[in-house]
């Protein structure tokens, strides 16, 4: 998916009011995820998204950290100003995004490493 594309729709699903607006939104979120999922994982991720906001997702760091759904909006949050609601909403802009440029294996790989809750921010159900 192209850069512009990826904005187009993250900027319609978060009713954003510019691209600018919606790939800093996207660069905060895949920063937080960057920080929960293994250096592996996230370089995965990135060759699947387009430049630049594929470099969000490199972080100089060693482990992935390991926090909840709830401790991921906070730094999304955080990281935009948003309030936590807010932060949800740009969650699953970016990450059903995400879900739409990364094939199903991938994704479903992924997920199978975080807790359950956060297949909801990529537009999947949650496990039982």
């Amino acid at each position: 998916m192209q850069l512009q594309e990826f904005l187009t729709q993250v900027r319609d699903r978060g009713e954003f009011r510019s691209q600018e607006e919606a790939e800093r939104v996207c660069e905060a979120v895949l920063w937080a995820l960057a920080t929960r999922i293994s250096p592996e994982e996230a370089d995965e991720l990135a060759a699947r998204l387009p430049a630049p906001l594929d470099e969000a997702l490199h972080l100089d760091r060693g482990r992935p950290e390991t926090f909840d759904c709830d401790e991921f909006l906070r730094r999304v949050s955080v990281q935009t100003g948003a309030r936590p609601r807010t932060a949800e909403w740009d969650a699953d802009a970016v990450l059903c995004t995400v879900a739409d440029a990364v094939p199903g294996p991938q994704l479903d790989r992924l997920l199978s490493r975080l807790p359950a809750r956060y297949a909801e921010f990529f537009g999947r159900p949650t496990p039982d």
